[in-house]
């Protein structure tokens, strides 16, 4: 019986002594293949870092805006600001009449970053614009957690609709769109222009001489 028993043992030893170097031999390869230079998680446009400029002039985007699409964009920021006139500051401060004013002042008495109070200036469409697209990029240091708005268009609606709670400021005038390029005439075969009908010979050259006439005998 102690035979059997030491037997027994003598295999769960030996199992278990295999086991232990599989998980060794099988740690070192994989340490092995480790890349040099590990991946990185790749971050959303809208939920981190903005999006880029548009291909259209914001002018044009402004006037093509519809502010019933801003009112539904800024459900977004509902959960830190109102917009109602008269309405209370919450997160961040309330939004009516904010178009045209200065930044990062009044509010009553909302606690501006100072990174934000050091912008200057008064809120237009363009600064609105990169406001909304990157709040950090616009002022470095702010402590709005936003990341901002990657649709051009959806910027362009919920800037409307801002202008329309209080400010109602004239919007840009569009961009006209490139002339189109003027036909040339139509050359003849020998590639000169054709000479105007009725004329029986085309005029000399600018600054050619003209032959003389031969005179009669």
């Amino acid at each position: 019986m102690d035979d059997r028993n030491n037997t027994i043992a003598g295999w769960a030893l030996f199992a278990g002594i295999c086991a232990l170097g599989l998980t060794i031999g099988t740690g070192m390869l994989g340490a092995s293949h480790t890349p040099e230079k590990p991946g990185f998680p790749i971050e959303d446009a809208e939920a981190g870092g903005g999006g880029g400029a548009a291909a259209v002039p914001l002018p044009n985007l402004l006037a093509a805006a519809d502010p019933a699409k801003g009112e539904a964009v800024f459900a977004k920021c509902g959960a830190c600001h109102t917009i109602n006139q008269g309405g209370a500051n919450g997160i961040g401060p309330n939004l009516y009449g904010t178009m045209g004013e200065a930044i990062g002042q009044g509010k009553g008495g909302f606690a501006f970053s100072d990174a934000l109070k050091s912008v200057g200036g008064n809120w237009d469409f363009e600064k609105m614009d990169h406001w909304l697209t990157s709040p950090r990029k616009f002022a470095p240091g702010t402590k709005m957690s936003f990341a901002g708005l990657s649709s051009p268009e959806d910027r362009a609606n919920l800037i409307v609709y801002l202008n329309a709670q209080g400010s109602n400021l004239p919007l840009p005038a569009p961009e006209a769109a490139p002339a189109a390029d003027v036909a040339a005439p139509a050359e003849g075969k020998d590639g000169a222009a054709p000479a105007a009908e009725g004329d029986k010979a085309a005029a000399p050259a600018e600054g050619a001489a003209a032959a003389p006439t031969e005179a009669k005998k």
